[in-house]
């Protein structure tokens, strides 16, 4: 089978574009791959070259004090610490405070970036500084709606983590509150704003796989810490974690440092696989088939290995039931989340088609194609090796003189592979987004309603786990049918 090759050599990350800065040409000269590639197979490519030099026309110019974004992080642990360090690599973005709960945190935050840095770990506090623009909230799942809703109304642009919201009934009220401030808000599912999604959406849209059917997602994981074992410090208390103020979000707790440092295993404060991966798996689906979600959602789980006392499952499957609408046609997704998976751990989408197949692994995309003949079956594993000799004889002759030979062949189409350039990252494109969006005052993709239409089908996995029923959803009205 003959396969083709490609690289998807469009800009990096924005540290490229400040070495190249001074040539726009030299630059465009060197994504000048894409043009090779869409000659050989045009894909609309035109349009991401154009996407790339009106960004990098955007960074040329000196960033001058106004147009600088001042930033606050709320939750600086894991993940807070990679969405500060990426969003601090876009041109023209200044850190100005961090808040966490735990007093190790906040003393981590002043090692890396330096004694005067203001911190608190009252979130409200850091609302309340008028020399703070935007803030990415990456706490704990229960309070993202909370602080969310706060910083709006203080006129802050808010970057939160995934899931937008801890409960269904949340969404509506961040969608509101978003549309009243009239500010910039970002879902952190940063796979949105990657090239391999852009180009497995250009893939799709052109037929390149026939007529979408099915889509199977699959995030596994083998490993402690994948299963979110994190190591728990050793001054780990109720007065270290500022307990009694963590648990205002939630009701009163006795202290456990497993639900403080382990939250995303525990339904009491965290959302589990499927408000940690599922969305993943989620955002990219729709991104890709441009879906406003499913009608049905079923899901199940089960407790494997991982028994330390989390109350929501380390192996979890959905299936989800789409549609035939404008955008797409009817397909079934199913989403898969094994924590102890002998495969040693794998993240991929496949995308089916009646045509081929698209898997999408991170940024990397292949196509294997199939193609049924335009000649129906006849013979072989068939029926009519059972009838007489005579009736084989006189059904063979009709069929070989109304096909010919080679409508009773597969059609033969290449495939085809695509690579992201070396170093791409998408966490940097992603913030790149959420940075221009508040320069441009352009609209992000993965907006409240988009972020909202992602986390509720992954919640209604967890209550269909609980209850044991199939969720029934409208996704134009974002409604819970009953």
């Amino acid at each position: 089978m003959v396969s083709r090759n490609f690289i998807l050599n469009w800009p990096t990350n924005l540290d490229y574009m400040k070495e190249n800065q001074s040539s726009r040409k030299k630059f465009l000269q060197q994504i000048g791959a894409i043009g090779v590639a869409s000659a050989a197979f045009p894909l609309s490519s035109l349009a991401a070259q154009q996407k790339s030099e009106e960004r990098i026309m955007l960074y040329e110019k000196r960033v001058s004090v106004g147009e600088k974004i001042r930033l606050g992080v709320i939750g600086f642990g894991v993940q807070g610490h990679f969405d500060l360090a990426t969003a601090l690599k876009v041109p023209g973005v200044e850190l100005a405070g961090i808040c966490d709960l735990y007093t190790g945190r906040i003393e981590n935050a002043k090692e890396l970036y330096g004694k005067d840095l203001y911190t608190t770990r009252n979130y409200k506090e850091l609302l309340d500084r008028a020399d703070i623009d935007a803030v990415i909230i990456a706490t704990t799942d229960v309070w993202h709606c909370r602080i969310t809703l706060d910083a709006l109304a203080k006129g802050k642009h808010v970057y939160v983590e995934k899931p937008m919201v801890y409960k269904i009934d949340e969404g509506y009220k961040v969608i509101q509150a978003q549309k009243n401030s009239n500010k910039i808000l970002q879902v952190g599912s940063q796979r949105v704003s990657s090239l391999g999604l852009a180009k497995a959406k250009e893939l799709l849209a052109a037929g390149e796989i026939g007529k979408l059917n099915m889509v199977n997602a699959i995030y596994d994981r083998q490993s402690s810490i994948g299963a979110w074992e994190y190591t728990i410090p050793k001054d780990a208390s109720a007065m270290s974690t500022d307990w009694d103020r963590f648990v205002e979000a939630t009701g009163k707790m006795e202290f456990d440092a497993k639900k403080f440092f382990w939250w995303r295993a525990f339904k009491e404060v965290g959302t589990g696989v499927a408000g940690d991966l599922f969305i993943h798996l989620l955002s990219g689906t729709h991104f890709v088939t441009n879906s406003l979600g499913p009608k049905t959602i079923v899901s199940t789980g089960q407790f494997s290995h991982w028994k330390d006392g989390r109350n929501l499952p380390d192996v979890m499957a959905g299936t989800m039931q789409y549609g035939d609408t404008a955008e797409h046609p009817a397909f079934q997704l199913t989403l898969q989340v094994n924590f102890i998976s002998g495969t040693g751990g794998q993240e991929v989408t496949r995308f089916i088609g009646s045509e081929g197949v698209m898997d999408v692994k991170g940024n990397n995309i292949s196509i294997k194609h199939s193609i049924l003949p335009e000649a129906p079956g006849f013979g072989g594993y068939d029926s009519v090796f059972t009838f007489s000799k005579s009736m084989q004889e006189e059904m063979q002759k009709e069929y070989d003189a109304k096909w010919s030979e080679s409508q009773k062949k597969r059609p033969l189409k290449e495939d085809i592979t695509f690579k992201p350039p070396t170093g791409y990252n998408e966490h940097l494109d992603h913030f790149t987004n959420f940075f221009d969006a508040i320069r441009t005052g352009k609209a992000v993709v993965e907006d409240a309603t988009f972020g909202f239409r992602a986390a509720a089908p992954a919640l209604a996995c967890n209550e269909s786990y609980f209850s044991k029923k199939i969720i029934h959803w409208d996704p134009i009205k974002m409604k819970l049918l009953k």
